[in-house]
């Protein structure tokens, strides 16, 4: 018999989930048993759309719109610790950061987790994230001004504010194939 799926789990299955992660023997699957997609997932905004205004909170809990960040490109993750596929992709984020970082691109991991700052921080302790700050959706309201259907759900954003492309579900963020593309899209 079939085990009743929460929402939580649904979220993260419409975003690139697998059914293992909800049902299968009754436990989550592993981080490592979550296939990463390719840049070939990345769907491109065509034409580049500006993003709507949202607000983020940083670990501090100090609220930061997004025009803060003018002139830099983004790589916003709106994630959630309890999400099987963000947790696989999260490292491979966290290599994209480093990597990209002396080139004006900021990746931004925006959780929806509920406990705030001290769940994500001792999360990325436990998981050795490094390279990553915490930043936060609290209510989801970003992910919902941003037109998010699940997490984990990527948008890149150009220099000039306008989103270029996104990827529903969970990626290899590593490659260098997403490095090549996230640095053509920033413009």
């Amino acid at each position: 018999m079939q085990k009743a799926v929460g929402r939580r789990a649904l979220f993260s299955m419409a975003a690139g989930g697998t059914l293992a992660a909800a049902w299968g023997a009754g436990k989550p699957a592993a981080a490592g048993e979550v296939p990463l997609l390719g840049m070939e997932a990345l769907k491109l905004t065509d034409p580049p759309a500006q993003l709507p205004p949202a607000v983020l909170v940083d670990a501090g809990g100090q609220p930061h719109g997004i025009e803060e960040f003018a002139g830099k490109a983004l790589v916003i993750n709106l994630w959630a610790t309890w999400c099987v596929p963000c947790v696989a992709e999260l490292p491979a984020l966290a290599a994209l950061a480093v990597r990209v970082q002396d080139e004006g691109i900021l990746v931004l991991a925006l959780s929806s987790d509920r406990g705030g700052a001290p769940v994500v921080e001792a999360f990325y302790r436990r998981h050795g994230i490094e390279g990553l700050p915490v930043w936060l959706d609290p209510k989801g309201a970003a992910a919902r001004a941003w037109g998010a259907r699940g997490v984990p759900t990527t948008l890149v954003i150009d220099r000039q504010g306008r989103e270029r492309g996104r990827l529903e579900g969970a990626a290899d963020w590593a490659s260098d194939a997403a490095a090549a593309e996230i640095r053509r899209l920033a413009g």
